[in-house]
């Protein structure tokens, strides 16, 4: 495949900062985009808007990008708008679809990064990006991998959007079943932690040592998520026979909450048949009798009554943490165990269908990567994918619809109305969103 430098099939505008007084917040003027703070997934947010009338201008389907601290981000500009110097727009010729111009930049962000220079503030110079080469293939070749790219992307957004609106959806279940826990409207019996802990304890130091490539899983605090164990770069350690390990050692049914550090607070259950593990410092143990380990991770995840509670309880600023008393004197509303089991049930249910979604993402995000790399390097089959027939994508928002091209896919996606502030008794609002999850 062919390539040219960029500044030979693109007009390429470099941005400008207008004097500070020509900007306003009230729509006077321009939009005025001024660096990556102002991009969104493909569209820029118009935060600030410009009256000056010496201004370098962004036209819709230019490709804006960041060019300052930090460089590569792209989006598309969509109205006419004033860019400030964080920013340049790169105008296509007509041999040069906007949208593969985009997607290219989109996955070459990193490389794009690489060639920024400046130690304090890191910057990419005019002559650099007009050096960039790009691939040319033939201008329908060009339109049929932007239409390829958008489609994948399109269902990695959908499944993203899925993901989002099943925890918000576990959310909508949590107060319709137990009420809003600040107010208690619901009479809920109200305790400290400490009657129903048997098991409390923080990870100890010098796991470092013990470090292998194999063994048994070691949890640190970034492995902690909101209501999950995280299965990113997993470290394994070779754990002595020793009291220590015996003490710090995960079990099913554990509460885990991190306890240290920027991310403080973040608490999930150990679901059943994890595998063996241990924790490190950042980390505490939560071992209860009498609560269910589900409803109280739920519980301590919830912005409203767990978080508000750790955000009171925690010392220091520079790096909060949180000691073994002030966990147990967490207050918490207990209500009856019965009610705590349905909803770990319906919990269990839902990350079912989470987990199927999550499997669907990573498929498609590891599609679209192994695309791109394949798109621009022109060993792409085109031959089956159609052109595309709507207007040109770079004007408007992106239809939510599904593929009409061959693609990996899960089951067919659930669509749920949004969670309200009001609930209806019974689960009757959870019941109406999913009532397959409670068959």
């Amino acid at each position: 495949m062919k390539k040219k430098q960029l500044q030979a099939v693109t007009k390429i505008i470099a941005g400008q900062s207008p004097e500070s007084s020509t900007y306003n917040s009230t729509g006077n003027g321009l939009p005025f985009f001024q660096g990556k703070a102002d991009f969104q997934e493909m569209f820029p947010t118009v935060r600030m808007w410009c009256t000056s009338a010496k201004r370098k201008e962004a036209e819709p389907g230019d490709i804006l990008i960041s060019v300052r601290a930090p460089v590569g981000a792209v989006n598309i500009c969509n109205q006419k708008s004033i860019i400030g110097r964080g920013l340049s727009a790169i105008r296509p010729s007509s041999s040069l679809d906007g949208m593969f111009l985009y997607y290219f930049f989109k996955a070459n962000e990193k490389q794009i990064d690489a060639l920024g220079t400046g130690s304090t503030f890191k910057a990419i110079t005019q002559e650099t990006l007009k050096k960039i080469e790009i691939p040319i293939p033939p201008i329908k070749d060009q339109k049929r991998i932007a239409h390829l790219l958008g489609k994948v992307e399109g269902l990695i957004a959908h499944r993203k959007q899925h993901l989002q609106q099943l925890d918000d959806l576990l959310k909508s279940v949590f107060l319709e079943m137990f009420g809003d826990p600040e107010q208690n409207e619901k009479k809920h019996n109200i305790s400290t932690l400490s009657p129903y802990i048997t098991h409390l304890t923080s990870g100890g130091r010098g796991w470092a040592k013990y470090y292998s490539d194999s063994g048994k899983r070691f949890i640190r605090s970034l492995d902690v998520q909101m209501n999950a164990i995280g299965s990113d770069d997993i470290v394994y350690v070779t754990p002595p026979n020793n009291k220590e390990t015996e003490r710090t050692r995960v079990i099913q049914g554990d509460v885990l909450l991190t306890i240290t550090g920027s991310k403080i607070g973040r608490v999930c259950s150990v679901p059943q048949d994890f595998e063996e593990a241990y924790i490190s410092q950042h980390v505490a143990i939560i071992r209860t009798k009498g609560i269910n380990p589900v409803y109280l991770s739920f519980y301590l995840s919830m912005p409203a009554c767990g978080q508000r509670i750790i955000t009171k309880q925690q010392y220091g600023q520079a790096k909060p943490g949180l000691n073994l008393t002030q966990i147990q004197n967490f207050e918490i509303i207990t209500p009856d165990i019965d009610l705590q089991n349905q909803f770990a049930a319906i919990v269990e249910k839902v990350e079912g269908l989470k987990s199927r979604y999550q499997q669907s993402l990573t498929d498609l995000e590891t599609l679209y990567a192994a695309l791109t790399q394949k798109a621009f390097k022109g060993e792409l089959d085109l031959s089956r994918i159609p052109l595309p027939t709507e207007p040109d994508a770079s004007r408007k928002e992106p239809a939510e619809t599904e593929p009409d091209i061959a693609l990996p896919e899960s089951e067919k996606p659930f669509h749920f109305s949004s969670p309200t502030k009001s609930h209806t008794s019974n689960l009757s609002c959870f019941e109406k969103q999913k009532p397959m999850l409670l068959k």
